[in-house]
Formats: structure tokens, C-alpha cells, sequence
């Protein structure tokens, strides 16, 4: 068999295991070594396994995951999801459309802090969505805001998933963080844009809520107040090179700790599980790594992204036509994974190709991640819309998916906006 039909037959593969319910971390693993072990030879099959797995794990830059994931854990235990939540309700809840506003800005500040899509879409959904109902917006709508603000947790710093992207391409780090920033503001501002147009035409679906008095915000912001600082710190420190992004991990975990213990929110039980919740998160995403690692080592020793290269090249296809057409590769994708599977499956693949092309790496990065962000609320299976179903489970998944669809053509205008000026992703670099 040639190039083409090994690549097809091995991810058709991966697949299926997946479909009967194999996690995609074996596998990746189990057919990146089938595959060495019979196209290559054994014996490098065998080297792989016993090499690999040790010198993923004990790289240097990864020891940020672990740190920024403890962070997130302990913001998480301190309750922070309500206090941001009540801050932003407290400016924005009184508007038409306001409560849903809020939800996005508060997801937007949580993921500065937890670094995940499904953590933080999951966290938001048992606050948001009961205040939304308490004021009479409509289901689909109160979850779907809850959906969209979720997807920012991938993209505004820290982000677990641009840490996996700059050491699999080897893409500094501290500038993915960075250049995640405006796009991920840009975020925010076209979700607001949906709401507010989506309240115009439709005001039962999300009605105003009673204003808030100035006493009881500055309560809320003061409440808060310590971890955005905290936030502000991480993110300066990187701009500014005082630190490391490894060492800006190890601050963030030590803010988030000293956070915890001024709200009196860890007892040692608590502290313990905040650990092991730590432990058990970072080893199922080293997993994930050393599978996606193997397999991807599979594709290049088969030369599938040289293979790919060379048919474009054959092809004529435009470079706008490329991205264009790894735009629609990640939706189709984005159907049946997750976004850490996808992107550790798809970088070592489509990595070399836009390189050649001349793209960016930071900026490819940042488009990769919103395509993948953009996929999670894509009907018919966005991941993050079905993560808020099983933690609402009276929501009808029909409202979700109507009440989504503004949001997706937020998303669809922010990468073109992307697309057609890159240099946002660079602006701050």
C-alpha cells in the first residue's frame, strides 16, 4: 500500500476504536506502534515506546501544565465562578440581553484562570444558567451563552491547549499566551454583539434584570479583585520577560494557593483533593501527548506531511485555499473530538505544510485554536453544548442548538476577521 492509503486506513482506524469506546490516547498509541512495528521494523517500534514516553514527560516547558492546571483547580475550590459572575451581573445584568453578557465576561475571567473549554463551561452552567431562568430567558439561549463564553477557555492565556501547541511545533510559549489576547477580547465582543442583536429581534429571550446598587459591585470587585491582579501579574510578567512560562506557572499556583487560603475555602481534605485532581488531569493529558507523539512520529516516518505538501503544490492550490480548507477538516473533526485530540492529532500533520506556505507559527497557532474553539459549539455535536446539557439535564438540546447559532456566526466573523488580518495575533508581540 502507498502513502495515502496506510494514512487513511491508520486514522479510519483510530476512528473506530474510538467509536467502541477506546480512549484516544491508546488509540493513537496503538496504532502509531502497529504501524511503526509494520512499516518500519520492530526494533524501532520497541525503541519508541521504552524513549518516548520519558522524554515527553520529562521536558522542561511541560512542567507548566501541571502548575497552571493546580491554579485553575484552586480558583475552582475558592469559588471564584460565583464572585465573577456577580461582578459582571452587577454591571452589565441590568440591560436587555445583560445576564448573557455577563455570563461571557465571566467565563472570559475564568478562563484566564482555568485554562480549559469544558472546566469552564461546565463551572459557569450551575451558575448562570438558574439566574438566567430566575429572569425569564429562554433555555436555549441562557445555555447557549453559557457554550460560547466556555470555548474562551482554550484561547485566552493560560491555555492548556497553547502550551501543547508551542512544544509540539516548537512555538515559544509565552508569545502563544500573548497573542492569544486581543483575539480573545475580539471574542468577547462580537458574543456581546450576538446578544445584543439576538435581544433586539427577540426580547422574551433575554429580558433585563433589576439594577444592581454601586455599593454591592464594589463588594463583588473587591471580592475578586486579588486573582485578577493576579491574572494581570502572570500576563505582565510574560510581556515584560521578568519570568519564564514554566516560572509563571509556578506563580500563578502559589497566587491561587495564598488566594484559596485568604477565602478559607481549603480545608486539608479539600487541599488533598485539590491535588489528586491535579495529578489524575495532568497524567490523562501526558497520555494524550505520548499517544499523540507516537502516532504523529508514524505519519512522518511515512511521509504523509511531505505527501500532503507535495499535492498541493501539485494542486495549485492558493495558500488562502489551504487554510480555507483546514478550516473545514477541523468542523468535521470537531463532530466526534475533543479539542486537545484534535489539535495533537492535526498540528504535527498540518504544521509543516502552513510553514511552508509562509504562515506565521504564533499566528497559525491562535487560528488553530479558534477553529477548534469554534468546533465545540458546532452543531450537531459541540462538545460544549452537550457538557451544559448533562449538567442542566432538563434543557432540550433543539433549544440549545437554535439558540447557538448567533454565536457561531460570531465565530465565523472573528476568523475571517483573522484570516483577512492577521496581525491581530501579533499586534501585542
Amino acid at each position: 500500500m502507498g502513502v495515502w492509503e496506510i494514512a487513511g486506513l491508520s486514522f479510519g482506524t483510530i476512528f473506530v476504536l474510538m467509536m467502541i469506546g477506546m480512549p484516544i490516547a491508546f488509540a493513537m498509541l496503538l496504532v502509531g506502534l502497529a504501524g511503526i512495528w509494520l512499516n518500519v521494523s520492530s526494533q524501532t517500534a520497541m525503541g519508541m515506546i521504552g524513549q518516548l514516553p520519558i522524554n515527553a514527560t520529562m521536558s522542561y516547558e511541560l512542567s507548566v501544565l501541571p502548575m497552571f492546571i493546580l491554579m485553575g483547580v484552586l480558583v475552582t475550590r475558592a469559588r471564584m465562578s460565583e464572585d465573577l459572575y456577580r461582578l459582571c451581573h452587577g454591571f452589565v445584568g441590568h440591560m436587555r440581553g445583560g445576564l448573557a453578557a455577563a455570563t461571557v465576561l465571566a467565563c472570559g475571567g475564568f478562563s484566564a484562570l482555568s485554562g480549559s473549554s469544558l472546566a469552564t463551561a461546565a463551572t459557569m452552567a450551575k451558575v448562570a444558567i438558574p439566574e438566567m431562568r430566575r429572569y425569564g430567558y429562554k433555555d436555549g439561549f441562557a445555555a447557549s451563552s453559557v457554550a460560547a463564553g466556555g470555548t474562551l477557555g482554550i484561547l485566552i492565556p493560560p491555555s492548556v491547549i497553547l502550551v501543547l501547541y508551542g512544544i509540539a511545533t516548537g512555538t515559544d510559549i509565552g508569545s502563544l499566551f500573548i497573542a492569544g489576547i486581543v483575539p480573545g477580547l475580539l471574542a468577547i465582543v462580537l458574543y456581546i454583539a450576538a446578544i445584543r442583536i439576538t435581544a433586539q429581534f427577540d426580547p422574551a429571550a433575554a429580558p433585563a434584570a433589576p439594577r444592581v446598587p454601586w455599593g454591592e459591585r464594589m463588594r463583588h470587585f473587591g471580592s475578586v479583585g486579588p486573582i485578577l491582579l493576579l491574572f494581570v501579574l502572570i500576563i505582565g510578567g510574560l510581556y515584560l520577560g521578568v519570568f519564564t512560562p514554566t516560572e509563571a506557572g509556578g506563580v500563578g499556583a502559589t497566587g491561587a494557593l495564598a488566594f484559596a487560603l485568604w477565602r478559607r475555602s481549603l480545608s486539608f481534605s479539600t487541599f488533598v483533593g485539590t491535588l489528586v485532581e491535579t495529578i489524575t488531569t495532568t497524567a490523562s493529558l501526558f497520555l494524550v501527548l505520548i499517544g499523540a507523539l507516537v502516532f504523529s512520529n508514524f505519519m512522518n516516518l511515512l511521509g504523509l506531511p511531505r505527501a500532503l505538501s507535495d499535492l498541493i503544490t501539485t494542486m495549485g492550490l492558493a495558500p488562502l485555499a489551504v487554510i480555507l480548507l483546514i478550516l473545514a477538516i477541523y468542523l468535521v473533526l470537531g463532530m466526534f473530538m475533543e479539542s486537545l485530540s484534535m489539535i495533537l492529532l492535526t498540528i504535527p500533520i498540518f504544521f509543516p505544510i502552513v510553514s511552508d506556505l509562509g504562515y506565521d507559527p504564533v499566528w497559525f497557532g491562535i487560528f488553530a485554536v479558534m477553529v477548534t474553539e469554534l468546533s465545540l459549539i458546532t452543531p450537531p455535536v459541540g462538545l460544549n453544548l452537550f457538557v451544559i446539557k448533562s449538567v442542566t439535564e432538563d434543557l432540550s438540546i433543539g433549544d440549545v442548538y437554535r439558540g447557538i447559532l448567533p454565536f457561531v456566526a460570531a465565530d465565523l466573523v472573528r476568523l475571517l476577521i483573522l484570516i483577512a488580518t492577521p496581525g491581530i495575533a501579533t499586534l501585542l508581540l
